[in-house]
Formats: C-alpha cells, structure tokens, sequence
C-alpha cells in the first residue's frame, strides 16, 4: 500500500506529550514508513513505538551527540532516505536541539517536512484562561536566580502573556523570583498535561507561591504562564509611581506602601522600593 505520511527528506514528527493515544494517524504511518527514526532518548520513545508495533530503527540524537552525527545524518538524506526527528515528547525542535539539524538540511537543499501534533505550549495556554491573542514563549528559564530575574526583568512591561517550561524542583524558586516582577498578577501552573495526575492551577503569583511552597515535593512536567500587565501599569512612569507612594505614605508605612502599590500597579516591588528611597534621600 503507497501512502504520502512521509515525504522523502527530513520529517518532523509531533509525539503525545502525555497520553499515547494523542498520537494522530499520520504520525504512526509515517513513523512506520521512515527508513530511521532520531530521537532524544531510545528507552522513551521505544515505548510509544512498541505500543503501536512500529518497528523502525531508533537513533539517538541529542545534545550531546549531535554535532557529530549530523553529517551522517546529511549524507544519508542526500542519499535519498526518509528520516523522521521526534523528541521525547511533542513537537520536536520546540526546546531542543534539532534546529541546526533543520538549519544543515536547508543549507543543503534537503526537504524538511512536518506531521503537526501536540505540544504542550499551545495546550497550557488553550486552557489557561488567560489572552490568546498574542503570547511569548521563553522555552526553560535559567537555573540560576542572577539569570532567572534577568530574564524576568526584560519581559516584565510585555504586553502579552508569557510562556515558560519549568523543572519541578526549581518551581518554589522560579514564583518567588517571579514576585518581584509580576506581583498582582494572575498567573497559571500546568503540570502533568493529559496524563492521569494532570493538575491547572490558576491564581495569583503570590497564592501560587504559597501553595508550592507548603507541598514536601513539586512532581511532572510544568508549564509556567504569566498574564500580561494592567493596561494602566504599562504606562506608569517613574514620577507618576511617586505620586502614587506620596499619596500611600501619608498613612501607610514604606513597607506597607510599596507592597500596595506594588500589587495594584503589577509593578516591580524593587523598583518601587527604589524610588520610594530616591524620594527619602532628597
């Protein structure tokens, strides 16, 4: 039986992110059809291979290898084999290192196809509740705290909603940095999408950190969401933020005062602090 799941060249192929039937039909043809299939990891696409009896050669392809195998890799696509690139789970190259794979194809004026499929950005924001119309995906934020507030400063006055995937173990670590930039704001914990424990937690940032914070232990794969900023935030310039800690001082305390507007305002609590101080000193 001729079939046109997959085309001669390089596929991309999208894997369920959770549940095994998420898979689309053209998926398991075309995964079928391939002469090889690179993956991230053998152990775990095996599994989604043996549930569906495909039996197609699996190769590992990961960061760690894949500048040296890439023009083997090459060298078989000029040769006329139909190769399929999965990842763990989802849409490949979304967070992982198969781009300069696509980057040497095209060079090389080898097809790059795709069979579309899941991919646990688009489901987390389908569900969260927050804007769809336009959104930000940062892919992992840094494992370092320097670099994780870095990169939450750059984005804070975005006006859109923000996207990032996060390891379980630094989630506690990633809300708390997150507070100094997007207080007030509602932001969104999708772990464990389409699998038997799959949990949407939807609140404040500060609500979300204190949930976390009290659990023994953050298990599954999480996408982190962030809604965007108050209209009226976004234009707050620095002698407007002092108008506004003027009117809070005269009976609240600088503490008290930063904090409100802080919330009110979705702005920095540093850099209301900051000129709450400049404010004293002059």
């Amino acid at each position: 039986m001729t079939s046109l799941a997959i085309n001669n060249g390089l596929t991309l192929i999208s894997t369920p992110i959770g549940n095994l039937r998420d898979v689309t039909f053209r998926a398991i043809d075309a995964l079928m059809e391939a002469d090889q299939i690179l993956c991230e990891d053998t152990r775990v696409s095996r599994k989604l291979l043996s549930h569906y009896g495909i039996k197609t050669k699996l190769t590992p392809y990961h960061e760690y290898n894949a500048a040296s195998l890439r023009p083997k890799i090459i060298r078989s696509l000029q040769q006329g084999k139909k190769i399929a690139l999965i990842s763990d789970a989802g849409t490949p190259n979304i967070s992982d290192p198969g781009y300069k794979l696509i980057e040497s194809c095209l060079a090389n004026d080898i097809q790059v196809s795709t069979v579309p499929g899941p991919t646990a950005v688009i489901a987390a924001l389908s569900i969260s509740g927050l804007p769809t119309d336009n959104f930000y995906f940062g892919g992992f934020l840094p494992s370092k705290t320097t670099a994780r507030k870095k990169t939450f400063a750059s984005l804070q006055t975005l006006d859109t909603t923000l996207i990032f995937y996060e390891s379980p173990a630094r989630l506690v670590a990633c809300l708390h940095d997150s507070l100094e930039y997007f207080a007030g704001r509602t932001a969104v914990v999708a772990r464990e999408l389409t699998k038997l424990h799959e949990d949407v937690r939807r609140a404040e940032i500060s609500d979300l950190y204190s949930f976390y914070r009290g659990l023994a232990r953050v298990r599954g794969e999480i996408v982190f969401l962030i809604s965007p900023p108050r209209k009226e935030a976004l234009y707050l310039n620095h002698d407007q933020i002092k108008k506004l800690l003027k009117e809070q001082l005269a009976n609240e305390t600088l503490k008290d005062a930063v904090a409100n507007i802080a919330h009110e305002y979705e702005i920095s609590r540093s850099l209301v602090y900051r000129l709450a101080l400049e404010m004293k000193n002059v």
